[in-house]
C-alpha cells in the first residue's frame, strides 16, 4: 500500500488487523468477517505496528519468547532469530540495538505465531539507508518463504523493490492497483526525451517540429510518440546549429504515475548523522 502520510494506510491495516472498527462496508481476512471472527483472524496474522517497541531490559531472545507465550503455538525463538539474521545479537538487551536491528526484532515477533499474513506498517520509517535495505532483505526472505506480506510505505523505491502488487491510496481510496509495471503502463504518460542546456537556436528548431516541447529548469522535455521520434529529434538538433549538453530518454516511473494521479509527491524522512529524525518535503510536495 503506497501513499502519502494521512492517505489512510494505517487506518486500513488496523481494520484488517481487527484493531479498529470499520464504519461502513464489509471486510474479510482469510475469508473471515473482521466484526464476527476477530479472535480467529488474530491467531493467523502477524503484525509489526508503525510505532513498534519491545521491552528494553529483555534480550532479543527473551522478547521473542515473551510474545510467543501469548499464542497456543509459536515458532522456536532461535529459528526466528536466524531468519532475521540476529544470531550475534541474540543475548543483547533490546535498548542497546540500533533502529534497524530493533525493526528486525519486530519482524521476528510478527512471525512468532507462524502467521498466514504478515502486516508491516511503514517498517523502515526513520531508518538510515543501510538499515532500511537490511530490513528490505528480511522482508524479501519472508516472501521467499511463501508468506503473504502486506506492507505500507511512503517510500517509492521501497514499493518498487519489494512489491509483487501495489495499491496506491489517496484520501482513503485506492486509485490504482496492479503490479508496478501494470500501473506504469496503464497510467504512465509514455517515454520522454530530455535535452539539457539547450540554447535558443535548438529550442526554436525543436518547437517548430514539436510545439508541445516544454522547457523546465534549463531542460527541454519532449514526449516520444513513437520509436522514430528520437532520430528525428537528433536530426533537428543537428540542423539547428545550436548547442546542447546531452540527450536522455526516460520511461515513466511509479513516482511519475503517483504524481500524475495524486498531484503531489511523497514526503521523505531523512536521518541526520546525530541519529535524530528530521522531516523533509520533496520539492513539489503539498
Amino acid at each position: 500500500m503506497l501513499g502519502p502520510n494521512g492517505a489512510g494506510k494505517t487506518t486500513t491495516v488496523e481494520i484488517l488487523e481487527c484493531l479498529r472498527q470499520l464504519t461502513s462496508g464489509e471486510v474479510r481476512v482469510l475469508g473471515m468477517d473482521v466484526n464476527k471472527e476477530a479472535n480467529k483472524i488474530k491467531r493467523r496474522i502477524g503484525v509489526l505496528p508503525q510505532d513498534f517497541n519491545a521491552f528494553d531490559l529483555l534480550t532479543v531472545k527473551e522478547n521473542i519468547e515473551f510474545f510467543g507465550g501469548m499464542y497456543d503455538r509459536s515458532l522456536d525463538p532461535d529459528e526466528l532469530i536466524d531468519a532475521v539474521d540476529l544470531r550475534e545479537k541474540r543475548d543483547e538487551y533490546f535498548k542497546n540495538l540500533s533502529g534497524g536491528l530493533k525493526q528486525r526484532v519486530g519482524v521476528a515477533i510478527s512471525m512468532v505465531n507462524d502467521p498466514d499474513i504478515v502486516f508491516l506498517d511503514e517498517p523502515t520509517t526513520g531508518l538510515d539507508p543501510k538499515a532500511r535495505r537490511d530490513v528490505w532483505g528480511v522482508i524479501q526472505s519472508l516472501r521467499e518463504k511463501g508468506k503473504t506480506v502486506i506492507l505500507t510505505t511512503h517510500y517509492m523505491e521501497e514499493a518498487e523493490v519489494l512489491s509483487d502488487r501495489v495499491g496506491i491510496i489517496d484520501h482513503g481510496r485506492f486509485i490504482a492497483f496492479g503490479t508496478p509495471r501494470e500501473i506504469v503502463e496503464k497510467h504512465g504518460t509514455g517515454s520522454r526525451c530530455i535535452i539539457s542546456n539547450c540554447d535558443e537556436r535548438c529550442l526554436t528548431a525543436l518547437r517548430g517540429q514539436w510545439p508541445s516541447a516544454e522547457k523546465n529548469n534549463g531542460e527541454i522535455v519532449i514526449r516520444l510518440e513513437s520509436k522514430n521520434s528520437l532520430p528525428e529529434i537528433i536530426y533537428t538538433l543537428d540542423r539547428s546549429g545550436g548547442n546542447y549538453e546531452q540527450i536522455q530518454v526516460t520511461r515513466p516511473t511509479l513516482e511519475d504515475v503517483f504524481l500524475s494521479l495524486t498531484g503531489k509527491k511523497l514526503m521523505s524522512e531523512e536521518v541526520e548523522p546525530t541519529g535524530k529524525k528530521r522531516k523533509k518535503r520533496k520539492k513539489g510536495a503539498k
